[in-house]
Formats: C-alpha cells, sequence, structure tokens
C-alpha cells in the first residue's frame, strides 16, 4: 500500500452541504435561514436574551457553595483490599499504609489522604493506617482480628 492509495472508510467523511448556491441548489436564496427576522441575519446571538425581559438564569436564585478549602480523600473500599490481599499484591503481615495501596494500584493517587470504606466483605488480618475512615470500616476491620488506624489531621498553627 502507498500513500496515495491511501482512502477513509466508507460513510465515514460526510461532505458539507453547501447552501446559497443559487436557486436550483435546493438551498439558494435564503439558504435555509427563511424570510427576514433576527435568525435571519449573521452575528445573531439568541441564547440568553429575551428581547429586554429579565432573563430566566437572572431571574432564578443562586444555590449552593463550594468550600475553597475542602480535603479531597480517595475512596477505597474493604472488599477491593481483599480482592488485592487475595491476588497477593498486598502483604496482609506487614503494615499497610497509604503509600503501600497506591503503589499496589488500588488508587491512582492519595490526594489529601485515603478513606477507607466499609463497602465489601473482609477476612484478612490488617493492619492499616490511612487519613480517614469509616465507623462500619473500622468495625469490619477489628471483627476480622486487624486494625485500623486513622491519622489525627495536624492541627492548623493559631
Amino acid at each position: 500500500m502507498k500513500l496515495n492509495e491511501l482512502r477513509d472508510n466508507p460513510g465515514a467523511a460526510k461532505k458539507k452541504f453547501r447552501v446559497a448556491r443559487g436557486p436550483g441548489s435546493g438551498k439558494g436564496k435564503t439558504a435555509g435561514r427563511g424570510i427576514k427576522g433576527q435568525s435571519s441575519r449573521s452575528g445573531v446571538a439568541l441564547g440568553g436574551y429575551e428581547g429586554g425581559q429579565m432573563p430566566l438564569y437572572r431571574r432564578l436564585p443562586k444555590r449552593g457553595f463550594t468550600t475553597p478549602n475542602a480535603k479531597k480523600f480517595a475512596v477505597v473500599n474493604l472488599g477491593l483490599i481483599q480482592k488485592f490481599v487475595d491476588a497477593g499484591k498486598l502483604d496482609p503481615k506487614s503494615a499497610i499504609t497509604e503509600d503501600v495501596l497506591v503503589a499496589a494500584g488500588l488508587t491512582g493517587r492519595k490526594f489529601d489522604g485515603i478513606r477507607i470504606l466499609a463497602k465489601g466483605a473482609i477476612t484478612a488480618k490488617l493492619n492499616l493506617e490511612v487519613s480517614g475512615a469509616s465507623a462500619a470500616a473500622v468495625q469490619a476491620v477489628e471483627a476480622a482480628g486487624g486494625s485500623l488506624k486513622v491519622a489525627e489531621a495536624a492541627a492548623p498553627a493559631a
């Protein structure tokens, strides 16, 4: 095959319809824009303008608030940790820290820390050290004979 023999797949490229090319073309004269009116002109901005009336997006109240300094945690479920232990990617005998979880591939990165949630069953006896955990997750790990230590966040200097 040569460069000059390359072709697109059939139906991959649709030819652009050329408007305003005479009355015989089927889209001549007004080019499918109708007769007169704002939308027949060029430079139309019909987005939010309601003819001088207060637009809908300004009549409705603003809602909600996003905390600018909120902490973002990577979430890991207990069932996934058990799956990685069964696959041999995590060693249940050694302490499992956040760095170990990231290295094993349980989460892409840890953001402001890793939070353990109780979804799924855990049977391995694990020693976890993470930034956060739900109460049910702590209970489930301790019921399996392990321990889940939540690192205390450093208090801001007063």
